[in-house]
């Protein structure tokens, strides 16, 4: 592990859901899953973010409030798209104002399908969000190094 993840912030935005995979992610932050044993901790400030947890599906609505929230992380970051409604729009992917899933809006690195994405499977995704970071952190320090 590199020193940008040993303990990587995560900042939770609910695009439009139905709420099941954002109750998920507090699910997996609390005690009784523990995603803070990988020394995730939750924040509400995207300065502070590594990892932007989104769930449900971008809209006209929220395209640009994802859009900031993304160009306001700083470099290294990782977007994980949680659950089937970021991942592609899910069930709400022919609703008349859906555009699609995150991935429409943001480079998404990693995706966890499912309707409601379990708590386990985000610890799993979370998990391969970090070994993003490294890459991107490896790659950010060797550019640094180069110019």
């Amino acid at each position: 592990m590199a020193f940008a993840s040993k303990s990587p912030w995560v900042i939770h935005y609910d695009g439009s859901s139905c709420n099941g995979c954002d109750i998920e992610v507090l699910a997996t932050l609390c005690p009784g899953f523990d995603g803070e044993r990988f020394g995730v901790i939750n924040t509400g400030n995207p300065k502070h973010a590594d990892i932007f947890l989104v769930t449900g599906s971008v809209n006209e609505q929220n395209i640009n409030v994802v859009r900031e929230i993304y160009d306001q992380m700083l470099e290294p970051k990782v977007v994980v798209a949680c659950g089937i409604c970021a991942c592609s729009g899910g069930v709400f992917h022919d609703c008349y104002n859906v555009i699609g899933g995150v991935d429409k809006a943001i480079p998404v690195d990693v995706y966890a399908p499912g309707c409601a994405v379990r708590p386990e499977q985000l610890i799993d995704a979370i998990v391969a969000g970090i070994a993003v970071l490294d890459q991107k952190s490896a790659a950010l320090a060797a550019a640094r190094k180069g110019a």
